[in-house]
């Protein structure tokens, strides 16, 4: 079995992969869910063979994508606002392989049950800049509202990591927060907050993705090899969640509670997966219009995301299992 969380050691600068070891980041979030099982059952080492699968957990995608850059970690699960930000920094050497899970991420407010009860109110956010705060600014914006600077402004927005929002939210110091799953159902169920907005009500047919595959041209040049057995792993792990959903959902319970110490509850866990739905294909199109809200926002310098995915290897997997290619998945 692999090692259930090792955290990352320090490889500042050397860009570059470890022969023989495949370090894959992801978040201790059931928005990761094909990592967390298949951290908990070996899943990765079992196809990568002889090469060994090092699992590297992160709270945050800033610092996944900082570990990618250097070179730190080969592979991540992480949001979407994250990955661009690096392909757009990083001279496009970042590749989205495969979706991993669309929807998962709400709104839960105290006592707003409008956009216009949210003034003078503070919100939070897992991290300045990623997946949620830019839906969060955005969705202000499309409101009317803005986001306090001093003291100027409607809304007051902090970013702050997932665990001190559930804590903050249920003393009352928090007016909402938009987070991902199982934050969300822990904020109403913990907490005693209603969902405001879930976000799929904001995309169109109702999909946007929560959590991405990504890697770096570099390592699907050199170790194209080791690559193929990321995916096929990866692959697995969502047939087992499309086909078995109750059964995948327990196991990434267990190694959410073998993670954070804590189990989640039943109504918990079975409240945040019915937001979620296994992706394998990645939409250009959803990345594009993440990337103008960011750009729009201040966060990204350009909104041009053309080549931020490849799927070539992610088709062959397919094909090799009977499965067609991703854009028929």
């Amino acid at each position: 079995m692999a090692g259930l969380a090792l955290q990352i050691a320090a490889c500042r600068g050397c860009n570059r992969s470890v022969p023989g070891l495949v370090r894959i980041g992801f978040f201790p979030n059931v928005t990761h869910g094909q990592a967390l099982v298949g951290n908990l059952e070996g899943t990765f080492d079992r196809h990568l063979g002889t090469t060994r699968a090092q699992m590297v957990q992160f709270t945050a995608g800033a610092s996944a994508m900082e570990a990618l850059s250097s070179g730190s970690i080969d592979f991540s699960y992480v949001g979407t606002a994250p990955a661009i930000n690096f392909y757009l920094k990083a001279d496009g050497r970042l590749r989205v392989i495969a979706a991993a899970v669309n929807g998962g991420a709400i709104f839960v407010t105290k006592t707003a049950r409008t956009a216009e009860d949210l003034k003078g109110k503070i919100v939070a956010t897992p991290q300045l800049g990623n997946s949620q705060d830019i839906a969060l600014r955005h969705w202000l914006k499309t409101q009317g509202l803005k986001i306090a600077e001093d003291s100027r402004g409607d809304v007051t927005v902090i970013p702050l990591a997932n665990a001190d929002i559930l804590g903050l939210f249920t003393s009352g110091k928090l007016e909402g927060a938009w987070v991902p799953e199982p934050w969300g159902a822990r904020l109403i169920w913990e907490g005693g907050g209603h969902i405001l907005v879930d976000e799929r009500d904001l995309w169109p047919n109702r999909t946007f993705h929560t959590t991405l595959l990504v890697t770096t041209t570099d390592f699907l040049k050199t170790r194209t090899d080791d690559a193929r057995a990321v995916l096929r792993a990866h692959l697995e792990l969502t047939r087992l969640w499309r086909e078995q959903p109750a059964r995948f959902a327990e196991k990434a319970n267990d190694a959410f509670g073998r993670l954070t110490h804590k189990r989640l509850s039943a109504k918990v866990l079975q409240d945040a997966f019915s937001r979620l739905e296994p992706a394998v294909q990645p939409l250009p199109q959803l990345l594009s219009l993440v990337a103008r809200h960011s750009y729009e926002l201040g966060f990204a310098r350009t909104a041009d995301t053309i080549g931020i995915v490849d799927t070539s290897l992610l088709d062959e997997a397919l094909l090799g299992a009977g499965l067609g290619s991703a854009h028929q998945n």
